[in-house]
């Protein structure tokens, strides 16, 4: 995966009005991927298919999780801070992400040619991890 700033922090001058809208103004749901494709007691499997042009709208991340990029492609993602980056994305390019508790906003366009495919397997906190977090 390689990644570029295209804009800081901080600076909303390049977004358009209908982004600052839907940041500030429109519920931002707090979904990780578009369907939910498996659930138990400790994690959600998500999936993402973005079509060339394609976008999910702003996401707020309050968990850890982890994802794997199965097809590759050019995404442009804009984030809660006015930060934007473009991102090219190899398939089986993966990161874990520890957000949970941060309230981390972003959305995700598909800029490039081709289907982006991503799955993206959250952790949830169960009474396990409590235990062992948390015990003396």
């Amino acid at each position: 995966m390689q990644c570029v700033e295209l804009n800081p922090i901080g600076n909303f001058d390049p977004w358009t009005p209908e982004m600052i809208d839907e940041l500030l103004h429109q519920g931002i749901k707090e979904s990780l991927g578009e369907r939910l494709v498996f659930e138990n007691d400790n994690v959600k499997l998500w999936d993402i298919m973005l079509e060339p042009g394609e976008r999910i709208p702003f996401r707020k991340q309050n968990s850890n999780y982890n994802w794997v990029c199965l097809t590759g492609g050019l995404a442009l993602t804009r984030y809660g801070n006015g930060k934007i980056s473009m991102i090219k994305l190899e398939p089986g390019d993966t990161e874990y992400c520890e957000f949970k508790g941060k309230n981390y906003v972003n959305d995700l366009e598909n800029i490039g040619e081709r289907t982006i495919a991503i799955h993206i397997l959250e952790y949830k906190e169960s009474n396990l991890n409590k235990k062992l977090l948390y015990s003396d």
